[in-house]
C-alpha cells in the first residue's frame, strides 16, 4: 500500500532550487480547534521585537520560543531563550516527526490576531539553525495564503495553508527563496502557526 504521507509522494511545490512539501490537513477540524484553544491559552505569548535601522520595533503579532534545551535564537537582531516544551507542543512535534520522518529540537510559534497581521519577505537562514535542515510549519485557526519568492528570478509561488495543515521546507529552500504571510483584510479571525526547527548549538 502506498504511504500517502511519505514525502516521496508529496509533490514539491517549488519549481527549482529548493523543496517545499504541502501535506494538507493532517488533523481534523475538531482536533485542530482543540489545539488552537490550548495553545492560545497555555503558551507564554509576547509581542515580537525587531531592530530595524537601529530602532526597536514592537510587533502586534505575538511569538514564543520553546525547545529541548534553553537554546538561544537570534533573529531580527534580538535574542530569545527557549522555554521547556508544553504537553501540546510535544504531541504535535511527535505527530509531525512521524508524518515527515524528520526530527526537530525547537519551535518558534506565531500568533496573528487577524489577517491584518502578517510577515514580510524573509528567509529562515540564521546561523544557529541546521544548514539545509527541515522546517515544519503547522497551522491552527484561520486559513491563510503563504507565498514564496525566488531570490534571483523573483518568480513567486503561493499555497493556501488550511487549519490543521502541515508544510515542510527543506534542502536549499532558505538559501534560494524568501517566504511571506501576506496581510489581508478578508481574514477576521486569529491564526496560530508552529514552526519546528533544529538548532545546532
Amino acid at each position: 500500500m502506498m504511504d500517502l504521507f511519505n514525502s516521496d509522494t508529496i509533490p514539491n511545490i517549488l519549481p527549482e532550487d529548493g523543496e517545499v512539501n504541502y501535506y494538507g490537513p493532517i488533523l481534523n477540524t475538531k482536533k485542530s480547534q482543540e489545539y488552537f484553544e490550548q495553545l492560545f491559552k497555555n503558551i507564554q505569548w509576547e509581542n515580537d521585537k525587531a531592530i530595524i535601522f537601529g530602532k526597536l520595533i514592537i510587533t502586534k503579532r505575538k511569538v514564543a520560543w520553546y525547545g529541548d534545551k534553553p537554546f538561544d535564537y537570534t533573529y531580527s537582531k534580538t535574542t530569545k531563550s527557549a522555554l521547556p516544551w508544553t504537553k501540546e507542543l510535544l504531541e504535535v512535534k511527535e505527530l509531525i516527526e512521524k508524518k515527515s520522518g524528520e526530527t526537530f529540537n525547537s519551535c518558534l510559534l506565531n500568533l496573528y490576531h487577524s489577517g491584518q497581521e502578517g510577515m514580510t519577505w524573509h528567509s529562515d537562514d540564521e546561523e544557529a539553525l541546521k544548514k539545509n535542515g527541515a522546517i515544519a510549519s503547522i497551522s491552527f485557526g484561520a486559513d491563510r495564503k503563504f507565498s514564496f519568492k525566488h531570490k534571483v528570478s523573483k518568480q513567486t509561488v503561493s499555497v493556501f495553508l488550511e487549519k490543521g495543515s502541515l508544510l515542510i521546507m527543506k534542502g536549499t529552500t532558505q538559501k534560494n527563496w524568501f517566504h511571506s504571510l501576506p496581510p489581508t483584510k478578508k481574514v477576521k479571525i486569529p491564526r496560530i502557526n508552529l514552526t519546528f526547527r533544529t538548532i545546532e548549538p
